[in-house]
């Protein structure tokens, strides 16, 4: 009995801890994609580095072959000139030069693989996280899901609106505003009929003024106006 008792609560913990895994999965797997998410983004901000140190590197190997290639036309023309000795001392910084040169072409090197690498690892794990957030969407979704399946819907108590009596309370409402707009209507119509314009208009009819409304009358005279006069 004690055995069994054992086993009963050792299964009783282990469902708890699946059910807590279960309801805490979302709230995990969000958290590791933030993680995540930051990993990516200090792997962009390396191979921005790598790139800007690859063009640094760059612009000083144009500098100094640009200044090798001076040297060595100042060289030529000093043995033109029989100046042998600066010859030989231009040559000299040449050799430094040309150095330096190498070593920026092997730093180079490096940084194109270094950059292609990153960008390959950005890339994978940019399409990694993307393809995360579609199913962490789908998994989102789903849980929605299995929770409004579990809730359902509740039997009205007898203390709470049922539909009907909510969907009696929409339709007087609408009326109101129906009877509501009408009325509204009617005092602009009443205003229309009586107000400083109609008194107006009814001053122009009797001569006494512009007319304010144009009239079919009036548009058939400009029409006739318009007319070409005939032969």
């Amino acid at each position: 009995m004690f055995k069994t008792v054992v086993t009963l609560f050792r299964g009783s913990v282990a469902a708890a801890g699946e059910e807590l895994e279960d309801r805490t999965a979302l709230l995990i797997l969000d958290q590791q994609m933030r993680d995540a998410a930051a990993a990516v983004e200090r792997s962009k901000r390396t191979l921005a580095l790598a790139i800007a140190q690859d063009q640094q590197e760059g612009r000083k190997l144009e500098a100094t072959n640009a200044r090798i290639a001076d040297l060595e036309t100042r060289a030529v023309a000093a043995l033109d000139g029989g100046r042998e000795d600066l010859a030989k001392e231009a040559a000299e910084a040449i050799a430094a030069l040309e150095a330096d040169r190498d070593a920026a072409m092997t730093a180079r090197a490096l940084f194109a693989t270094e950059i292609a690498r990153l960008k390959r690892h950005v890339a994978n794990a940019q399409a990694r996280i993307t393809e995360l957030d579609r199913g962490r969407r789908i998994a989102r979704a789903s849980d929605a899901v299995r929770s409004l399946r579990r809730s359902g819907i509740e039997a009205a108590r007898p203390y709470e609106s049922t539909l009907p009596e909510a969907e009696g309370t929409l339709r007087r409402l609408r009326e109101r505003q129906m009877e509501a707009q009408a009325a509204d209507d009617a005092l602009v119509e009443l205003d229309v009929a009586t107000g400083p314009l109609a008194t107006a208009e009814k001053l122009a009819e009797q001569g006494f003024g512009p007319r304010l409304k144009t009239t079919a009358d009036d548009v058939l005279a400009r029409l006739k106006s318009k007319r070409m006069p005939t032969a």
